[in-house]
Order: C-alpha cells, then sequence, then structure tokens
C-alpha cells in the first residue's frame, strides 16, 4: 500500500493511477499545483459534463495500518473507506465505460491534499475551469446518497483583561475566564441553533486556547480558537456579525468554507437513487448530511450540485479502518448504470 499520508507518496499514487489508466486505454493529463499532483481524465461526449472526484491522500496512521489486511469481506488499513475505495470504482467504471456511446462526458479528478483542505488540488482546478453540470465524491458514505454537508468557519478570539498578582484575584481581570466566557456567548447565539431538515442546528469546538504565562499572575491576554460548522442554508457572514455583537475582544476570521445544499428534489440527486435500486433492489434507499466537509464544496461555491456517495465501511480516520469489499464493486456498477443514463 502506498502511504499516501505523504505528498511524495500521494503524488507516487497519482503517478500509479495514471499509468494504470494508461495501460487501460485511458490517457489523461497530471496538473501540478505548489508540488501537489492531481489527474484529469474524460470519457464520452455531448453538452453536459459529469464529474468523479476523488482524494487519493489519507490521513497519518500507525506503521501497520499501511500493511493492507484481508478478513470477512474487509480490507483493513489506512484509506481503505477514506477514499481509494472510492477511487478504485471510479477508475474500474471509467475503464469500462471508455468504449461506449455515451450522452455526456464523464471527467475522472483524483487529487492528493483534500484531508489537508484541497486548497492545492480540487480548489485550483475549480479556479481552472475543470467543472461539470453535477459531480459525485464517492466519499464513504455506506452507498447512501448524502446530499448536504455543514461549512465552516475558523476565528481567533482575541479577549482581554487587567494583570495582578495571583494572590489578589479580584484586584485584575482574568482574561482567560473571559474567553471562556466568550465561548458561551457565541455558542449560545440564537442562530446557532437554527437547524433545518437534518440538523439540529451549528456547532462551536473550542479548539485551541492560549494564555497567561506564570503562575503567579492573573493574565491579560487570552487566544481561543474555534471550529464552527454551521447549517449550509444559512449566511456564513451573518454568523460572524453576530459573533462580534457579543464578544468582549477582538474577532479574526481565519477561513470561511460554504457548505454543500442539494436538494432532494433534484433530478440527478433521484437519477442517482435510482441507479442505487437499479443494481441493489433490496437496498434501502437513504438520503443523508455530512457534518464534515469534502472537496465538494468548491464545486457548490459555484453553484454546481454535489453529492458524496462510496463505499461500505467504518472506522474512517481512526485505528480499524475498514471498508466492505463487494461495496465497492457494488459501488462501481452503480456508477456504471448512472452514467449510462446520464
Amino acid at each position: 500500500m502506498i502511504k499516501s499520508s505523504e505528498i511524495e507518496k500521494a503524488n507516487e499514487a497519482i503517478d500509479y493511477c495514471s499509468d494504470y489508466l494508461k495501460d487501460n486505454g485511458i490517457n489523461g493529463e497530471i496538473i501540478i499545483n505548489n508540488g501537489y499532483k492531481s489527474y484529469i481524465a474524460t470519457i464520452g461526449e455531448g453538452n453536459k459534463t459529469l464529474v468523479l472526484n476523488g482524494h487519493l491522500d489519507v490521513v497519518s496512521g500507525k506503521p501497520s495500518q499501511f500493511i493492507p489486511i484481508e478478513e470477512n469481506n474487509r480490507l483493513i488499513g489506512r484509506g481503505s473507506a477514506d477514499m481509494k475505495s472510492g477511487c478504485v470504482a471510479m477508475i474500474q467504471a471509467m475503464i469500462k465505460l471508455k468504449n461506449e456511446k455515451l450522452n455526456s462526458k464523464v471527467m475522472l479528478q483524483l487529487v492528493t491534499d483534500e484531508e489537508t483542505g484541497g486548497i492545492n488540488c480540487t480548489k485550483y482546478l475549480v479556479e481552472q475551469g475543470y467543472l461539470g453540470d453535477f459531480v459525485i465524491c464517492t466519499e464513504p458514505t455506506n452507498l447512501k446518497v448524502s446530499i448536504q454537508s455543514k461549512g465552516i468557519i475558523r476565528m481567533d478570539i482575541e479577549s482581554f483583561g487587567k494583570s495582578a498578582h495571583g494572590s489578589r484575584p479580584w484586584e485584575g481581570e482574568n482574561a482567560i475566564i473571559k474567553a471562556i466566557d466568550n465561548y458561551n456567548k457565541i455558542r449560545e447565539l440564537p442562530i446557532m441553533n437554527v437547524g433545518s431538515d437534518f440538523y439540529e442546528g451549528s456547532t462551536v469546538n473550542l479548539a485551541l486556547i492560549s494564555g497567561g504565562d506564570i503562575y503567579n499572575r492573573v493574565p491579560d491576554e487570552s487566544v481561543i480558537g474555534l471550529d464552527i460548522r454551521y447549517v449550509p442554508h444559512i449566511n456564513a457572514k451573518k454568523i460572524i456579525e453576530d459573533v462580534i455583537k457579543v464578544v468582549d475582544g477582538n474577532v479574526i476570521v481565519k477561513a470561511i468554507e460554504p457548505g454543500v445544499y442539494g436538494e432532494a428534489t433534484h433530478p440527478d440527486i433521484q437519477a442517482l437513487t435510482k441507479s442505487v435500486t437499479n443494481v441493489l433492489p433490496n437496498e434501502k434507499i437513504e438520503l443523508v448530511v455530512q457534518h464534515g466537509g469534502s472537496d465538494g464544496r468548491y464545486f457548490a461555491q459555484k453553484g454546481i450540485p454535489v453529492v458524496e456517495f462510496g463505499a461500505k465501511g467504518n472506522y474512517w480516520h481512526g485505528d480499524d479502518e475498514y471498508v466492505e469489499i463487494e461495496s465497492i464493486y457494488n459501488l462501481e456498477n452503480i456508477l456504471i448504470d448512472f452514467i449510462k443514463k446520464y
């Protein structure tokens, strides 16, 4: 298994897939941006384009996790579910359809930095015009069609107090305590409790905190880092405005990333669920949503409908990550069924 938690190895995985596709009759293009490789290949013809997007990079793991184990119809190992299995299904679907007369173009995109934000690969590809009319990211979803995912706001809150001797804290104002108060004010904002048919509300993770330097002084400065995951139909700027109103201190926005807001009634989403039924008539069709994000958000930002749809598995990013092998073949066949009708 290529240990693609490191950029050099993730690039090696791109080269491997490029060679494999070429050996099977598909010539693609490797694009390099800031040292990160992406792969693009297109089959079919027509006015519409379906994008199949997947990442070959994985999160770090123990050395043993990069030695794949096959057991009880499961492939166990780092990246097996998230998401090399999805990439395998897309690659095999492209190979099997390369000589078919298709009604649309199908663009395969393989990237190497999704786990670290996707800025150098998918975001760059989107900015360079590698777009389509509908996007499937084969992230692991247990063969459920995920139509929405939360957006992301990352911000720092600077809180200020007044220093004093540690034995006389009443003479000072503790900036760390003020930082916690600011966090609680943000968490209790009404906009954070606005939900939808799929989400109860947005979440605020207190991810980082710093302040103070010695035991015997009341700290006069503190900084907290917040990871806000917001319900995708909410305006991120409105959240930030509400935060600024209640915070006693400075608000520094580090990043705003859009969510994915798909409608269950969209014809392409409906067609994908039909393909699931065509291939797996006994499979329960479920439309689900994600609390985390994927590279699909960069297409959604352009108004392009996106879904996540991938193989069955569990414990991605965990010690026992696995994918059910049969579900990889099922995913491949569902993609083929969908593409033929697209």
